[in-house]
């Protein structure tokens, strides 16, 4: 019998680079590269089945250093091109735009050792099975690593010559992926887990700089928060100590733009020094919340500055046309990273002329530079305000320096909008406005909340992850919901309006349905019918961004406390009891869900029942956002409106026509408070 003629294989074509398609400005950074690009899609791994070629996945963001280097080191260059073409299916990941991607092959890379970040470089079977990894990569042997171009052939004989090899490596991480993704019964997080949770991390907090251990050194805002309630819960002063020598340092190290406002992502230095300069939305919404919460006891006039300047900073450099945030700013200009930051002590003076000699030694602005030949503005060698007028002064000469920095070339700006970071800023922006009394700020929050529930969901009321280019595209993540969510109860607390409670509560029970683990609790990262991955991730532990799970038990808490309603807190400890394993095996990095875990325990639930405008209504809402109180629910009704039954305030009143204020725990209530000196008392 003769034999069939060869299978073709179908004419799917892998020639040309495709990310002049898309709409990430990441992705279209890379669409001249000679690389034959594509984004990542159902289309891509037909192709790489098609073809029998493993994937080369590359995941980076727009603001990524690295990630400028690996592209112009190898990805321009036309001998690594024809070894990626001939050899891989090649694709390219914003990790912003997919999150879901880019979590799940972190995770594998980590399985096998190395350590995570960007660019992460990844090899997949066809079907996204990973096999081996890395970040970056020079293009030939250096810093003690392979190179790019040497890895590439040893991948591609791996995949060719020994196949047993790459079996043997995917089951080794698939079992391990499978093993994070397992979430097993313990005893519950109990108050003394959370004491000694606190008392390990006070443990590791730099005592001289702040921060977490040493270089280099993320701010970890959810950590500091946790510390902060900590303090405020068992009056530990070592706790609050940690956090304002935190904050004080990253307030006036080189990690914040002191001329133009805002906090860079991370310090290469322990002492807050030398930042790695790109700005990220979500960074700079966390500080805000953590310095609005920790000014409303501490009252610190450098806090109250860095609020202002970093919200004027957002509207003003980070705000779209449609009223929404974009993503982040670039380290780089002109190819260099900090260029557009740092300064001569030459450049000083020619612009300040008489002034520049108190304003370089105020700000280290020294001959030699104090990175690389340059400075980066800081006040870390003198850290206290001087006089206002002193102050009013240093306030005209950066003004003076930020138009002379305007002439320069500027870094890059990534101007897609994504659900969860906008929550973020939206929920410190609206929580900043009612402690300073900015209704700008309030009216600025709204409007990016409104566009993202306008132009970021589709018919059916489900979110979209990124909008850019015009189009709002990716089914929402878990942490879309979680954020916009708490955005959604802050803006409704803000204004009265109950839209946003409906529009919050809309969003639970689409996570509800969609995200819940029915089986063993918590909430998966995307949604049941997105699109199909290996994996499907159980994120608690919190990153850069705060866990979509430990966000959502904090949202549960409040609504339980705002409403009575059994169900949601039901959901809180079904939640809470899936984790309990993992945070009694890594006690550190859970503090966004250790944070719900107190605020479900021991919520403080303030109600004031009075017309929300009315002067005696406003003087006893002044003391309650005067005051830190992380994780009090704030209910302010309307004279002859009710709250829920459930409410443990349910049915109390104003006193003889005035507003009054009720304290709650648990299912009791202070007796009603209409002075304002008594609420301050009663709160503190």
């Amino acid at each position: 019998m003769a034999k069939p003629p060869p299978m073709e294989r179908p004419q799917v074509t892998q020639d040309r680079n495709r990310l002049g398609e898309e709409t990430s400005p990441y992705l279209l950074q890379h669409k001249d590269n000679p690389v034959h690009w594509r984004a990542w899609s159902a289309e891509t791994l037909a192709l790489a089945k098609a073809q029998g070629k493993p994937i080369l996945l590359s995941s980076g963001y727009a603001a990524c250093h690295w990630c400028h280097v690996m592209a112009a080191e190898s990805f321009e260059s036309d001998a690594i091109a024809a070894l990626m073409n001939e050899n891989f299916v090649n694709v390219k990941v914003d990790r912003e735009e997919r999150p879901d991607i880019d979590h799940l092959y972190q995770q594998a890379l980590q399985l096998t050792g190395r350590r995570g970040g960007w660019p992460l470089t990844m090899f997949l079977t066809p079907d996204g099975e990973p096999f081996w990894g890395g970040t970056y990569f020079p293009p030939e042997p250096r810093y003690g690593m392979p190179g790019f171009a040497d890895i590439l052939k040893a991948i591609s004989e791996l995949w060719r010559e020994n196949p047993a090899v790459v079996t043997r490596n995917v089951a080794a991480i698939g079992e391990g992926l499978s093993r994070l993704a397992e979430t097993a019964p313990a005893d519950p997080i109990s108050p003394d887990l959370v004491e000694t949770i606190a008392e390990k991390l006070d443990g590791y907090i730099d005592r001289a700089n702040g921060g977490v251990g040493g270089a280099p050194k993320f701010p970890q805002a959810a950590s500091l928060e946790f510390l902060w309630r900590a303090w405020k819960r068992m009056g530990r002063a070592s706790y609050r100590e940690a956090v304002l020598t935190t904050l004080d340092h990253i307030c006036q190290g080189g990690i914040y733009d002191h001329l133009a406002g805002g906090f860079a992502r991370y310090s290469t230095d322990e002492r807050w020094l030398v930042p790695h300069f790109e700005k990220m939305l979500y960074d700079n919404a966390q500080l805000v919340d953590l310095l609005t919460l920790v000014w409303q006891d501490e009252k610190t006039p450098l806090y109250a500055a860095r609020i202002e300047e970093t919200i004027d900073w957002a509207l003003r450099e980070m705000r779209l046309a449609e009223g929404v945030f974009a993503s982040s700013l670039d380290a780089d200009s002109e190819h260099e990273e900090g260029k557009f930051y740092v300064w001569t002590a030459a450049e000083v003076d020619a612009i300040l002329g008489a002034r520049a000699a108190a304003f370089r030694a105020v700000y280290d602005i020294e001959e030699d530079g104090n990175w690389e030949g340059k400075s980066i503005p800081n006040r870390l060698r003198s850290m206290e305000l001087l006089s206002a007028e002193e102050e009013a002064a240093l306030a005209l000469d950066r003004a003076k320096l930020l138009a002379a920095r305007a002439a320069r070339v500027r870094p890059g700006r990534d101007d897609k909008a994504l659900a969860d970071w906008n929550g973020l800023m939206i929920a410190a922006i609206a929580s900043a406005a009612q402690v300073f009394g900015r209704r700008d700020w309030l009216e600025a929050a709204t409007a990016a909340f409104d566009f993202i529930a306008a132009k970021m969901t589709t018919a059916g009321g489900r979110l979209l992850h990124s909008y850019g280019a015009g189009r709002a595209k990716h089914m929402a993540v878990l942490d879309d919901y979680a954020d916009l969510t708490r955005a959604a109860l802050a803006l409704h607390e803000a204004t009265g309006e109950a839209r946003f409670l409906e529009r919050g509560g809309d969003w639970i029970e689409i996570v509800e349905t969609h995200y819940r683990d029915a089986n063993a609790g918590g909430y998966f990262f995307t949604a049941d019918d997105a699109e199909a991955l290996i994996r499907r991730s159980k994120i608690a532990e919190d990153a850069p961004l705060p866990s979509g799970n430990g966000t959502m038990t904090q949202i549960l808490a409040q609504l339980y406390h705002l409403t009575g309603d059994e169900r949601y807190r039901a959901r809180a400890d079904s939640t809470l009891a899936a984790f309990a394993s993992a945070v009694r095996r890594g006690m550190l990095g859970y503090s966004t869900l250790l944070n719900g875990a107190e605020t479900l325990r021991d919520g403080l639930q303030i109600v004031v029942i009075g017309a929300r405008d009315a002067p005696d209504t406003a003087a006893l809402l002044r003391v309650v956002h005067g005051v830190s109180l992380p994780g009090r629910t704030l209910a302010i009704v309307a004279p002859g409106a009710e709250l829920p039954p459930a409410h443990p305030a349910a049915g109390k009143t104003m006193i003889n026509g005035s507003a009054a204020a009720y304290v709650c725990r648990g299912a009791t209530c202070s007796l009603p408070i209409v002075e304002a000196t008594e609420l301050e008392k009663a709160l503190r």
